[in-house]
């Protein structure tokens, strides 16, 4: 049992430093961001639909989740979209440090969703948050425009984790991927027909284009979103949110490692970034020791 808590582990920090890797080709791939995650999401739909037929899954929802899942899709696209667009107005560091952020709009969030009430520390590590931002867009004004982008797909992330939570308590994640990955693909496209950029251009691109999208398709959405919950049957998910906190880290790691010093920011930059990641952290921390007391039963 403890060799298999190891080994699980052990892929978690795997799959952790693959979504890292997912910023390094966002700039690595020379199209815009739009028609990116359009193949992203064709390609990784088709992936996970062919592991649906394979695993002989049943894909019938009902109305009501249905629509939970269109929602999802929808914004999961336009996250994405985000998400890429900020790599490549600023740099890999500047749009990961600001989706660190991603957790704790979670965090401020649930209590209006989960109709909770707001507790103590969740508004001094608000504070905490906001002082960290403040750093990093005092001292990169050069990327500002990258760092609001950042933020909105940060914001957006937040929101797709809120509706994943929900709809995760009753359907398998494969199946629920497919629908939000699939109606993601047809609402970008129907964005990209509105533009006039729905053409054979869509899919006319450089060969490394290609290999770089076939693998954030292939192993950082379909293979890392399977295998990722599939560890959360051994690991706690204490255990996943810290790990999972580290893909900023792993993910400026390498760019510093390819890009050199285009990656480079200011020292203030990372005192920044740190002071949002710690704070993100220790709310996690603070969050799973609250549960822990919830379950434990009185005498």
């Amino acid at each position: 049992m403890q060799k298999d808590r190891v080994l699980n582990l052990l892929h978690l920090h795997f799959i952790v430093f693959i979504w890292g890797f997912t910023a390094i080709l966002g700039k690595l791939i020379t199209i815009d961001s739009l028609p990116l995650v359009w193949i992203r999401m064709g390609l990784a739909t088709l992936f996970i639909a062919i592991y649906i037929l394979f695993a002989k899954f049943s894909i019938k929802v009902s109305r009501k989740t249905l629509w939970w899942l269109v929602g999802g899709g929808i914004v999961v696209a336009l996250h994405w979209v985000t998400f890429f667009l900020a790599i490549k107005v600023s740099t890999v560091s500047v749009a990961l440090a600001m989706m660190s952020t991603g957790a704790f709009f979670t965090a401020l969030m649930e209590p209006f969703w989960y109709k909770r009430k707001i507790i103590g520390y969740e508004i001094f590590f608000g504070l905490m948050v906001v002082a960290g931002l403040y750093l990093i867009f005092k001292v990169e004004t050069e990327y500002v425009y990258g760092m609001i982008i950042a933020l909105i797909s940060a914001f957006l992330a937040a929101v797709f984790s809120l509706i994943n939570g929900k709809l995760v308590q009753d359907h398998k994640p494969s199946v629920i991927s497919f629908y939000e990955l699939g109606v993601g693909m047809v609402f970008l496209s129907i964005v990209l027909l509105f533009k006039g950029d729905f053409n054979m251009s869509l899919i006319t691109l450089p060969q490394m284009d290609w290999v770089y999208l076939i693998v954030l398709a292939l192993i950082c959405t379909a293979y890392a979103f399977i295998a990722s919950v599939k560890i959360m049957r051994v690991l706690t998910p204490y255990t996943v949110m810290l790990t999972t906190n580290l893909e900023p880290v792993y993910g400026i790691l390498l760019a510093w490692f390819i890009f050199g010093s285009e990656e480079k920011m200011k020292p203030m930059f990372y005192v920044g970034a740190l002071i949002i990641l710690s704070t993100v952290i220790a709310n996690g921390i603070l969050k799973q020791r609250a549960n822990i007391k919830k379950r434990v039963p009185k005498i």
